[in-house]
This record gives C-alpha cells, structure tokens and sequence, in this order.
C-alpha cells in the first residue's frame, strides 16, 4: 500500500522515527556492516522501501539509488538481486530515473540481463522497461541487448515471467515488433 503523510504520521505515532530517519539509519547501518548477510537484509530492506512513491525523495536525498547501484557491481548475487530490485522498484518515479541513467546505471542493467538468478534479470528487464526514452534508447536498443530481450520473449515455456517483460519491452520500445 502506497503511503501519504497522514497515513505515515498515523503509522509512526508520537514516538516513532520518521521515515527519513529511519532510511538514514539503514543506510549507516549498511555502510558499517562488514558481514555480507547483513548487507543483504539491508540492501533487500531499503528495496521494498523503493516501491512507494512517498520514499522517493528520501531514496534521492540519502543516494539510496546510488547504494543499489554499486551492489549492482559487486560480487555478490544477492547484492545484485536486491540492488537491481531496488533500481527496478524506484526508476518509474522520472526524478529516480534521471539519477539512474547519469550514474551510469543503464550499461549496469543491462550486464544484469545475463545474471543466473532469475530475480536479478527480471528486475533487469523491468528497469529497462522504464528507462528506455529518447536520452536512454541509443544504449539500451543495441543489437546485441535487443537479441538478449529477443531470446527472453522466445522463452515462455521456461519462464512466462522473462517472456511477458520481454514481450512488452519489446512492443514498446522496438519498432519492428509493433
């Protein structure tokens, strides 16, 4: 359920932490932490975190999407997942959008499409879904990355979820698919 400042006051109540400073101690606690497991639980935290638009300011104000994007480059698959996730979750807010593509997230994506873990590359597809436009189209509508989406709509008997966000990126994105 997406969240208002009323709902979120009534959440919190007279003692609670406000939500800004709530994610700002996530973030701190994510950058102390030296064990991977607890980076994860923070990292797929602050993902669920990505999908209301009440936190996109906040997510900008304390470069959450910057955090998410250097798990993206990390070696750990969960780190990935979840950064891709939280990419993913955030980047139809235009504003989110624009940070993404100017910190360079879009070559980063796109290396997630040929992520082994499911999540990872689905979270892939839907972020490029959002983020192919008129400044993005010329990175993201490549050959080889058209081929990659291609093979991933031709895909329904293994996984119906590649499939339908392949299909619809490329009926929206790819000319010669409409």
């Amino acid at each position: 359920m997406f969240t208002n400042g009323q709902r979120q006051e009534e959440r919190t109540g007279k003692y609670g932490t406000p939500r800004v400073q709530y994610l700002q101690e996530l973030v701190a606690q994510f950058q102390n932490a030296s064990n991977e497991e607890l980076k994860e639980k923070i990292v797929a935290n602050l993902a669920n975190f990505a999908y209301d638009p009440y936190n996109y300011t906040f997510l900008r104000q304390l470069n959450v999407l910057e955090l998410f994007l250097d798990c993206i480059t990390e070696p750990n698959e969960k780190l990935i997942e979840f950064g891709a996730g939280g990419i993913c979750n955030s980047c139809v807010d235009p504003a989110n959008a624009a940070v993404i593509t100017k910190c360079d997230g879009v070559p980063l994506l796109i290396q997630c499409l040929s992520s082994p873990v499911k999540n990872t590359v689905n979270y892939a597809l839907g972020a490029l879904y959002y983020l192919c436009n008129v400044s993005t189209k010329e990175a993201i509508l490549r050959p080889e990355v058209v081929n990659i989406i291609r093979r991933y709509a031709a895909a329904g008997g293994v996984s119906i979820s590649f499939s339908n966000l392949a299909r619809s990126f490329l009926d929206k994105h790819v000319p010669e698919n409409r």
